[in-house]
């Protein structure tokens, strides 16, 4: 039997597709990393170009399409809700009508026309399955995780209806249990405080959560009391009094800006210790809600194990807060929790409902690491760095990890291109920039000459498995770098006269022998490696231990602040040209910086190599 199955997500952000093969995962890629539109919402047509290629087959190979969401349910719940408000949100309906009415509403007409045009063959929509949005995201923490049996939990923005949503997944089934239905959402709670403190709403909540650590919950009170009503089982309601996001263009109203004395911060201006403690107030305000959801859970299913998607599931400091409470004994996040993994959710919930798959499970998952993308073959790496005009050498693995792990612990940058492209929106190994997390002014050297971002922003350590719980107060694997975990006290430095700076003048103190990777609380955000899981990553991290004595190297993604993670060999030369990067590994080239030609600044990189 040959069965491929395809899974799409668009329409509202992080557009991407998924192809199966006898229910196993072959490729997953998002569209913003061909078209270079961060969170591109487009139709995925470029993502399953490549798709198809690399899996060698056509569109006339995929037997069944699956969609992430149900279109004429969720136009249902914005008509319904307009219809509730009358004339309160009558401009935006009449400017978003026609878009829906003609395109969104019907994404099975959407889709057949897409792939008529494209590839000319008409696919009947008979072919072209709905799987309503949440349980695309329960399907894509349960089937690809190592669980027979778990609860899972489900919390974003919102689907066609419901925002938070539980489920029991038991071997090829999955039993919906409860949910919590729009207006009422922890995501867009905090996407509110989001958009409140200056950051673009479904892209800058990560921000929010890194911001949270230099301020104090001071304003968790009134969160609690004026905004959200939590019982005791996690069950919420908001107080949508301060709220616009119903029927409105904006998150919040002047309501919401008189309660916490203060207009919305502009995006780009300095921030100000009350941004911090927002910051940390909601922060800590959506743990405790995570808390008692997950607890009532598991009372009530009475499982050993725990599934987690949707928006909410990537702020991993709640869900390393979960872990430690151990309210469950193992926890499982979908590293693509957002809507890029609603399509691998609706094409493997198609593949077990709708064609009877049998299920097996590991010890591990069956993501493949999230290395589910676009790889490039040795003649393909150096016939573009030759096209490109690149200086480079060719080495055999040995010496590259050689010279790789002498450059870092030397202090230098090195743009990390390697293997196939990840699934998601973490750089895991596969397109990363990598450096010395003993360096005590990389964060900042990162931050502001290579990432163009805000200092604030802390990066994540990846550590050999094996060492993890000696550096981390934390003793399980982490492959998808989706759990924070304090720094091991024996790591710590102490800080002189801690209450002396505040806010981000708090970057200043080195709080650990890895300062580089140590968030102003002491946390970081970790991601374990095995050799099964990155084996050329594994040696690279073994050879940078056995030189140093240091089991961790700094990952963060591979662009630019505001351009997705590079996707071909030229959109990483082109990065590292245009930043301070030190060095670019290309499989198994070496490329040094001062070595390369200079750079005509009529070369766009972003049109001229976004397709090729």
């Amino acid at each position: 039997m040959s069965c491929w199955l395809l899974g799409i997500s668009y329409g509202f952000h992080d557009s991407a597709i998924v192809l199966l093969h006898n229910g196993e995962i072959k490729f997953a890629a998002q569209e913003e990393r061909f078209t270079r539109v961060k969170h591109d919402p487009s139709f995925p047509i470029n993502a399953l170009k490549k798709g198809l290629d690399y899996c060698g087959i056509t569109i006339s190979a995929v037997e069944d399409v699956f969609y992430y969401e149900n279109s004429e349910t969720k136009f249902e719940r914005i008509c319904e809700t307009y219809r509730k408000h009358g004339f309160t949100g009558r401009k935006t309906f009449f400017k978003d009508y026609p878009a829906w009415k003609e395109e969104k509403s019907n994404a099975k007409n959407t889709i057949a026309n897409e792939i008529k045009s494209n590839f000319g063959i008409s696919l009947p929509q008979h072919k072209i399955h709905y799987v309503e949005h949440h349980l695309s995201h329960a399907a894509s923490a349960f089937y690809p995780s190592p669980y027979k049996k778990s609860a899972i939990l489900c919390i974003d923005g919102v689907g066609e209806w419901a925002t938070t949503s539980a489920w029991l997944g038991n071997d090829s089934t999955i039993e919906p249990v409860w949910e919590i239905r729009f207006p009422h959402s922890l995501g867009l709670l905090y996407s509110a405080f989001t958009q409140y403190c200056g950051f673009k709403v479904d892209s800058g909540e990560y921000k929010l959560m890194g911001l949270a650590p230099y301020g104090e919950p001071k304003y968790a009170d009134i969160i609690r009391k004026r905004l959200i009503d939590v019982k005791p089982d996690g069950s919420f309601q908001l107080n949508m009094y301060y709220f616009d996001y119903e029927v409105g263009s904006s998150m919040i109203n002047e309501r919401f800006e008189s309660l916490f004395e203060a207009p919305a911060r502009e995006s780009e201006t300095e921030f100000s210790s009350r941004h911090f403690d927002l910051a940390a107030s909601v922060q800590q305000v959506v743990e405790e809600t995570v808390f008692k959801l997950a607890t009532g859970l598991q009372k009530e299913l009475q499982v050993d194990q725990l599934c987690l998607a949707g928006g909410v599931a990537l702020n991993c400091v709640a869900n390393g807060k979960l872990a430690r409470q151990n309210i469950f004994k193992d926890i499982w996040i979908q590293p693509a929790s957002g809507d890029c993994g609603g399509s691998l959710g609706a094409a493997l919930y198609g593949w077990y409902e709708n064609h009877n798959g049998v299920r097996e499970t590991d010890a591990t998952d069956s993501m493949k690491s999230a290395l589910l993308g676009t790889e490039y073959s040795s003649s393909q790496t150096t016939e573009a760095l030759t096209q490109l005009g690149a200086i480079f050498t060719q080495v055999e693995e040995r010496e590259l990890l050689a010279l790789t792990s002498t450059y870092l612990a030397d202090g230098n940058v090195i743009g990390w291109f390697q293997g196939r492209m990840e699934f998601g929106p973490r750089a895991l190994g596969g397109r990363s920039i990598l450096g010395d997390p003993r360096v005590t002014d990389m964060q900042t050297t990162m931050n502001l000459k290579i990432k163009y971002r805000e200092s604030f922003r802390p990066f994540a350590p990846m550590v050999l498995e094996s060492e993890v719980k000696e550096w981390f107060d934390y003793d399980r694997p982490s492959p998808y770098m989706l759990i924070v975990a304090d720094v091991q006290e024996n790591k710590r430095l102490a800080v002189d006269n801690p209450s002396e700076l505040t806010g981000l003048q708090r970057l200043k103190q080195t709080r650990s022998v890895i300062p580089a990777v140590t968030h102003v609380d002491s946390s970081a955000r970790i991601q374990t490696v095995t050799n099964n899981s990155n084996p050329r990553l594994h040696k690279l991290l073994e050879a940078f231990h056995e030189r140093t004595g240091c089991p961790i190297l700094i990952n963060t993604s591979f662009n630019v602040r505001g351009e997705p993670i590079v996707e071909s060999i030229e959109n990483a030369y082109m990065c590292f040209m245009r930043t301070e990067m030190d060095y670019l590994v290309v499989n198994n080239c070496i490329l040094r910086k001062q070595d390369q030609p200079q750079l005509s600044e009529s070369n766009d990189w972003r049109t001229e190599f976004a397709l090729d």
